[in-house]
């Protein structure tokens, strides 16, 4: 076993044959009692699982196993000379021949103790080392005929010897320096061991090594070679011990360096104490003088009176000191029942709100109504609005002018890809670096508790393993909970309610519906392109123009300058790209500004091809064809109203039907019931019945690689089929929407506006819609209804009335079929 120790002067009466410790009992080292004549034919061999012996050495060791007991009883009785060598793998219970090591030594029992537990220990002295020749036998022990090896000093001169013997004894006697653990008596029992022989085998039993490298300095026959390569052993015990010596004095000195700072902190509060510069007692006062004039509820303050006496009593080292200050602050930091007055010039904000934006006149009206009641009623809690359009339609933009329009603050919260509730709630002070959430943040950034709160992006939020933030949304957003919100950091209650809410969204299906319900949702449609020229007058050419350094006497653009830009660049609901596209122009100046190159100040349709290139709408996609089969469509996507083609053909065949354009389940089974309806009313329309049976049927939707889906297309796909079906061609600039029955019967759809803007911005003058959509029209301002006309019907009949034109006899075609 290797040593912690390099001597031992105790013997343990506990050592087993795992656990044995070198114990030099009789420090003459004579070895010369034993020769080979004086050895059994068959010796007993002692297996031990951790130690080596060496010839001279003495040691005590714990017998367990049965076969070792028997055999150390049999040979004490008898000569008392037995063989003992080391196993090559220490948990053998019962080593074999090929499990243990052929070089060992003969040894001595000196003396033998039974012991209570029933193991029996032995002190035993190691005389000459032996090898191993055969086994004889392995029950009831072990037992070997044995060599003895006689010790060879090979080409050693005395001067040599003498200085190895020098070089062992210093070695030695520096570990021995290095290690404080080792007796001082160990240093006397060095000195007095004169035999070089014995001098070797002793340090060889107590050096720090593994029973391998033990084994190794046993089986060397050569006395000057074994302690040659000891020395590099003890040498090597010497490097580790002083870099272990080193190791504890840096430990030292770090410690030392703790008490000097120590030191000199207290040293520095005296001094900081003399000044008037404060101290940890000093800011703790500080922050209960602040905390005494803040106006919050009873509750707050009684929780604050606590964490103040609790930071009391830590010490300002330990590591929640500062947790706990930084807790303290942010009570005293955060506006409680702190509000910023409200204007009440309702005048005043309206006449913001119209300056700001052009056209939102819903939203407008709700603010107006929340300013007038608050004025009479001084204490109505905050809306929760949510802003539902496109993009680009100035709804993030519209809750500043808010702010400005009441004479707030205005905070802003985006929540696209937020998926950690403790963002929202915040993190519990157990926690390392632990904080409050956004909502608490931004209401202690704002220093009021009644800001305008923008919550942008409230249909992108997601949730994962880390919580669910809409859910953790459904307290900040509730006017009947918000009073009392709890945040995970804060511990206390604190009151939203006087906060105006605004939250903006693109879409309301990703919204959780119990978190929709809480809010009070205001539609904000796209711009028509007259509403898009004003903006672009009013708010973004001259935004543009300050942003790239220019006047306004330096560039301006005409109205059909503008109105080529977003007829013929910019197809859009809202102004996002609008924008981008007048940047570009305002750039086109400036360069020409800064390098001193005449330019025109006026820009034309011409000047605004010549800069943004070729158009990237082609009108030509957007007018009516003149063949059969081919019908207008109007669609609401998340970024506004468009245009989409439904195309229908014939070829002989077997009345398949094929769908095509990545079309989603509903307008399949529209498409389907449309079918069903005209062959159900074949007679009706003049469509022949073999029409379905010897052709097949082709309904596709460009463009094929966008998908498309919903039930608003279900008109324009009956009155494609009814068209290629009879050969009667749509009417021209003619677009319907809505849904059908198989009874023939129209329902209504939504997104109105959205895809009356799209209608008029491809050059539409008709629309077919619902009746029951008549009343989605009557909300949306005539001036945006002007040049369309529309037709509003209850059934399909009336549709394919209005749709297609006559048929002329002449150009009518005539299906002819085999007679088969």
């Amino acid at each position: 076993m290797a040593q912690d120790n390099m001597f031992s002067t105790s013997l343990l009466s506990d050592l087993s044959e795992d656990e044995s410790d070198m114990i030099p009992l009789d420090l003459t080292g004579d070895d010369s009692e034993v020769s080979q004549e004086d050895l059994p034919e068959d010796l007993p061999i002692l297996p031990l699982k951790n130690a080596v012996l060496f010839p001279g050495v003495v040691i005590p060791i714990t017998v367990g196993r049965q076969k070792s007991i028997r055999l150390v009883k049999k040979a004490y009785r008898s000569n008392k000379i037995i063989g003992v060598t080391a196993q090559k793998n220490p948990n053998a219970e019962d080593p074999k021949e090929k499990e243990i090591y052929k070089t060992g030594t003969v040894a001595k029992i000196l003396k033998m103790l039974v012991l209570p537990d029933g193991n029996t220990t032995i002190i035993i002295q190691g005389k000459k080392r032996i090898s191993i020749d055969q086994i004889v036998q392995e029950n009831p022990y072990l037992t070997a005929k044995v060599k003895v090896l006689e010790e060879k000093f090979d080409g050693a001169e005395d001067s040599h010897m003498t200085a190895i013997i020098h070089s062992l004894k210093d070695a030695a006697k520096k570990i021995l320096k290095l290690n404080p653990e080792i007796p001082k008596e160990a240093q006397v029992a060095l000195e007095s061991i004169d035999s070089f022989s014995f001098l070797t085998h002793f340090l060889c039993s107590n050096i720090n090594s593994a029973v391998k490298d033990k084994q190794k300095l046993l089986e060397i026959h050569d006395g000057t070679q074994r302690a040659e390569e000891l020395l590099k052993y003890m040498l090597k015990d010497i490097q580790v011990l002083e870099l272990k010596h080193e190791i504890q004095n840096k430990v030292n000195v770090d410690i030392d360096q703790q008490q000097r700072d120590y030191y000199l902190r207290q040293q520095m509060k005296v001094l900081q104490d003399e000044l008037g510069q404060g101290s940890p007692e000093q800011e703790l006062e500080d922050l209960r003088a602040k905390g005494s004039k803040k106006d919050w509820p009873k509750e707050v303050a009684d929780h604050f009176q606590k964490e103040m006496d609790k930071i009391l009593r830590m010490n300002p080292m330990a590591a929640e000191y500062p947790v706990a200050m930084n807790y303290a602050e942010l009570l005293v930091e955060l506006p409680w029942n702190e509000m910023s007055e409200d204007n009440f010039d309702l005048k005043r904000a309206k006449k913001i709100l119209d300056q700001d934006h052009f056209g939102m006149e819903k939203v407008k009206d709700r603010i107006i109504e929340y300013l007038a009641v608050r004025k009479l009623k001084n204490d109505l809690k905050g809306p929760i609005l949510c802003l539902f359009g496109p993009p680009g339609v100035g709804k993030t933009s519209l809750g500043k002018s808010i702010a400005k329009a009441l004479n707030r603050e205005y905070v802003r919260m985006s929540l696209g890809g937020v998926h950690d509730e403790a963002e929202i709630r915040g993190h519990r002070k157990t926690y390392i670096g632990a904080m409050p959430g956004k909502v608490i943040q931004n209401i202690n950034k704002a220093k009021y508790s009644n800001p305008v709160f923008v919550l942008d992006e409230i249909d992108k939020l997601s949730s994962d393993f880390r919580g669910d933030p809409s859910s953790a949304l459904l307290e900040v957003l509730d006017p009947e909970q918000n009073n009392a919100f709890k945040d995970n950091f804060l511990e206390v209650e604190y009151d939203l309610s006087n906060v105006l809410f605004i939250a903006t969204a693109n879409s309301l299906d990703t919204i959780q519906p119990a978190l929709r319900d809480r809010m009070e949702i205001i539609e904000i449609n796209g711009y028509t392109i007259e509403e898009k020229i004003e903006i672009a007058k009013k708010h973004l050419v001259p935004k543009q123009l300050k942003e790239h350094g220019l006047k306004a006497a330096d560039l301006s653009i005409d109205k059909k300058a503008l109105f080529k830009v977003i007829d013929d660049y910019t197809r859009e609901s809202g102004v996002r790209n609008l924008e981008r596209k007048i940047g570009s122009l305002v750039r086109d100046a400036a360069k020409s500004i800064a390098m001193e190159e005449e330019y025109n100040q006026k820009l034309d349709e011409e000047e605004v091809r010549r800069i943004l290139g070729a158009e990237v709408f082609d009108k030509e996609l957007y007018q009516n064809n003149k063949l059969a089969g081919v019908v207008t469509g109007l669609a609401w996507t998340a970024v506004g109203g468009e245009i989409l083609f439904i195309e229908s053909s014939l070829s002989k065949g077997k009345g398949k039907l094929t769908l095509s354009g990545q079309l989603g389940d509903v307008m399949k089974e529209s498409a389907m019931t449309a079918l069903s309806y005209l062959k159900s009313n074949a007679e009706q329309l003049e469509i022949d019945h073999k029409t379905f049976e010897n052709y097949d049927l082709h309904v596709h939707v460009p463009a094929g690689a966008v998908p498309k889906d919903g039930p608003s297309a279900g008109i324009t796909m009956l009155t494609s089929l009814a068209s290629i079906f009879t050969q009667r061609k749509v009417k021209n600039k003619l677009a319907m929407t809505g849904e059908i029955t198989l009874r023939g019967k129209v329902l209504p759809v939504g997104g109105i506006k959205e895809k009356i803007l799209a209608a008029k911005r491809a050059g539409i003058k008709e629309i077919i819609l619902c009746n029951r959509n008549k009343k989605d029209i009557d909300e949306i301002d005539d001036r945006y209804l002007k040049g369309v006309s529309f037709h509003f019907v209850d059934t399909v009949d009336e549709v394919l009335e209005i749709a297609l034109l006559p048929q002329k006899v002449q150009n009518a075609l005539k299906f002819e079929f085999s007679q088969n």
